[in-house]
């Protein structure tokens, strides 16, 4: 497959669209709602497939004067619309299986039916893979939930393989329904999972472990001249990255030499992370509470003896306030 995340999930959909005329095939032939409810989650992998691939046609898009942060929001409202309907489908199957429980039928010609579900089951497995990796080097939320969605539901097919085997050597037909009804928990249980990292994008939730990773890294390679960073905050918009925060430097510094520490630390950042990612850096200049917490040697105008190194990390580096020194106890500016 091409790298490209539009074409990848072009692919998918179309993919889906295959996969399900072979699990439609199969439950005609056999008459399983466990095949059913199979085929039914592959309905909702064509609906998703298709508006993924319309969101990630429209977050390439380059941003203009009505979307100045480019298109990349969408990608989270494809992936709230992809929860939605593998939660409703989720549902669709327990109503179904539960009638299904009721009334339990012989079943017929499982063999042929059992080879389509399997092949559909590896080649959904590999694809379903291949997305998820290619989704989080592209920091792109729909190309990962649809590789997610495509793994579960190799999982729900396997699990509806090895509960037609049982049928099909122990007679018991009841374990038909039974079958469907637990694979539709785990179905809603994705579909749940989907949807809630999609509101916590459109809600600009903070990704905390990506904060800390970046905080992390800007901390081991930090300059002297870099006195202070607060108010550091990241908020994603497709796979783009936009990072603001307050750098303090001296307040001597000509307005050249001041830009070029904050170059400096844009080159950092997208050294580790590419060019993807967005800064937004404001100056701030030091102050006389600053001086014990500077590293500067040879500081000709400093005030006070160096005495402490801060270790930035996600709880100092967060807060709206430069840092200082009350005694031995690092507090904040307001």
């Amino acid at each position: 497959m091409n790298n490209n995340p539009v074409r990848i999930q072009r692919n998918i959909a179309f993919l889906a669209i295959f996969l399900l005329a072979f699990k439609m095939v199969a439950w005609l032939l056999t008459g399983s709602v466990a095949i059913f409810t199979d085929a039914l989650e592959s309905i909702v992998n064509v609906v998703a497939g298709l508006f993924g691939w319309y969101s990630l046609w429209l977050a390439a898009k380059p941003r203009d004067a009505n979307h100045p942060y480019g298109h990349g929001k969408v990608e989270f409202i494809s992936a709230a619309i992809e929860g939605t309907l593998i939660s409703i489908a989720g549902l669709v199957i327990i109503i179904e299986s539960i009638k299904g429980l009721g009334k339990p039928h012989t079943l017929q010609k499982l063999d042929i039916g059992l080879v389509l579900v399997a092949f559909t089951a590896v080649v959904n497995y590999i694809v379903g893979t291949y997305a998820v990796n290619t989704g989080k080097k592209n920091r792109s939320v729909t190309m990962e939930a649809s590789g997610r969605h495509l793994r579960t539901d190799t999982y729900s097919t396997i699990g509806i393989v090895v509960g037609l085997v049982l049928i099909r050597f122990t007679g018991w037909l009841w374990l038909d329904a039974v079958v469907a009804i637990v694979f539709a928990i785990i179905i809603l249980v994705t579909g749940y999972r989907v949807l809630r990292n999609s509101i916590s994008g459109i809600m600009d939730e903070a990704d905390m472990s990506l904060l800390e990773e970046v905080i992390t890294y800007i901390n081991e390679h930090r300059r002297q001249a870099w006195i202070d960073l607060h108010n550091l905050r990241i908020i994603r918009y497709g796979n783009i990255l936009h990072l603001d925060g307050h750098l303090t430097v001296p307040w001597y510094y000509t307005v050249v030499q001041a830009h070029e520490e904050m170059k400096a630390l844009e080159d950092l950042v997208v050294d580790k992370y590419g060019t993807t990612v967005e800064l937004f850096i404001h100056l701030d200049p030091c102050e006389p509470f600053s001086c014990p917490l500077c590293t500067i040697e040879h500081c000709t105008v400093r005030k006070a003896p160096f005495r402490y190194r801060i270790e930035w990390d996600i709880d100092n580096v967060m807060k709206n306030s430069k840092h200082l020194l009350e005694g031995d106890r690092l507090t904040h500016d307001n």
